[in-house]
């Protein structure tokens, strides 16, 4: 059996305990349920990556936070599982040194972007991220039939690659990655893709089939400036919601 990573060394129990916050924010917010993971980049150590056990988003506590290299072999599990698609989060993490925040979900409203040939837009200023554009990630173009799960480096690579220069990715018949500078970012990121998913269907049925719209991606460019004050008030909000119940 080979020798676990050298720990980054240790975190502020208050940053911890974000990070195991965020888990119940995503899935208070209808993005994750008893799937998905946020993970955050190690604040002292860019070579590591902080993320919960394998354990539903709901449940989590800070005593669940493990850390990982970025091949995401686990620092301290203690004989704590580990999800299987954490190599999602380590392989952007090595790809992009400018994000340090990840959430994966299969948020139910954004699945369908990645099976039809409609790309998914910004419909309104809190989503404007998303006019930067939004891949899709097919495994089955490199990998052929698989499991559709992200479950070794090699397919965190082309995950990573297909994310390319953006911050959210649509993973076809699985699910979605949104990512971002901060945690508080990634996470306002992962519940606004959901929202903005659903105004999307609402707004096509309107239309029927007419033009939409929305944000391009100048429009995209200057809003989402703004939107990181937001994201912070959204974040306070959910953060003390979180506080009230948990205590923590």
């Amino acid at each position: 059996m080979s020798e676990a990573p050298k720990s980054g060394g240790p975190v502020a129990a208050e940053t911890i305990a974000d990070l195991a916050a965020a888990s119940r924010i995503l899935a208070e917010r209808g993005v994750v349920d008893g799937f998905g993971h946020v993970s955050m980049r190690h604040p002292d150590a860019p070579d590591r990556y902080l993320m919960s056990r394998a354990v539903a988003p709901a449940l989590v506590t800070p005593d669940d936070i493990l850390e990982y290299d970025l091949d995401s072999n686990p620092c301290n599990a203690s004989g704590r599982g580990s999800f299987l698609e954490r190599f999602i989060h380590g392989a952007i993490y090595k790809a992009r040194p400018d994000i340090n925040s990840a959430v994966h979900s299969h948020s139910p409203s954004v699945i369908p972007f990645g099976l039809v040939d409609v790309g998914m837009q910004a419909m309104f200023h809190n989503a404007a991220f998303l006019a930067a554009g939004v891949p899709v990630f097919d495994i089955s173009r490199k990998f052929g039939a698989t499991d559709m799960l992200v479950c070794d480096c090699a397919r965190g690579v082309a995950l990573a690659e297909a994310l390319g220069d953006k911050d959210i990715a649509l993973m076809r018949a699985h699910g979605s990655v949104a990512c971002g500078p901060t945690l508080q970012t990634a996470v306002f990121r992962a519940v606004y893709t959901e929202v903005n998913a659903r105004i999307q269907h609402w707004t096509v049925a309107l239309g029927a089939g007419g033009p939409i719209a929305a944000l391009d991606e100048e429009e995209g460019r200057l809003a989402d400036g703004p939107n990181r004050t937001a994201g912070l008030r959204a974040w306070d909000l959910w953060r003390a919601q979180i506080r009230a119940q948990v205590g923590w």
